[in-house]
């Protein structure tokens, strides 16, 4: 794969161990005939430090060779989350603290969850784009101010807390974006 068609969430390897791209930069070359450098921000998935690396747009990048697997949550305790695979109902731990962010989405029911193995070892998760999930807690609307597009605060089931719209009440379900965290609609 070259180093130009790489995205953010594509998985290479970097020095000898899998590494995720977090962001991409692109620098353009300020003379005729320099290379447009691309410098990626990336997590080691094993190790699960920062890299930063550059590379010219022409440049070779090596796939990681590690599987998508499909799985659901079976239980957290007090420092690893439990996974079934749904395909050979393996089961994976993972440290909580290293999936924090994306347990903020994570439900029991959620679809669309992917084990991220490399040697035999889960080393991540990658969630779906979007997720529905019910709010919990929300102040109440006052009625006429559908007319405006202000926001409020709602925390949802997991948690997780993000602005929503004021028309918006509790116990009514809303699509949120994994990426950023943003509201996306009602459910």
């Amino acid at each position: 794969m070259l180093a130009k068609e790489l995205k953010p969430g594509g998985i290479v390897l970097h020095n000898d161990a899998p590494h995720i791209v977090e962001g991409v930069r692109v620098q353009s070359p300020s003379a005729r005939g320099g290379a447009t450098l691309y410098k990626f921000r990336a997590r080691n998935l094993v190790s699960k430090q920062k890299a930063d690396f550059t590379c010219k747009g022409s440049d070779n990048m090596d796939e990681a060779d590690f599987q998508r697997r499909p799985v659901s949550l079976m239980y957290c305790d007090v420092d690893q989350v439990h996974f079934l695979d749904a395909e050979d109902y393996n089961q994976y731990s993972i440290p909580a603290d290293d999936i924090a962010d994306e347990m903020q989405y994570v439900t029991a029911d959620l679809q669309g969850m992917l084990a991220l193995v490399y040697d035999d070892q889960c080393v991540g998760l990658q969630l779906p784009v979007t997720v529905e999930l019910k709010i919990v807690e929300c102040d109440p609307g006052i009625k006429g101010n559908s007319a405006t597009s202000r926001n409020k605060p709602a925390q949802l089931e997991t948690g997780l807390t993000i602005q929503v719209p004021e028309y918006l009440k509790q116990d009514e379900s809303v699509k949120v974006d994994t990426r950023t965290g943003e509201f996306l609609g009602r459910a």
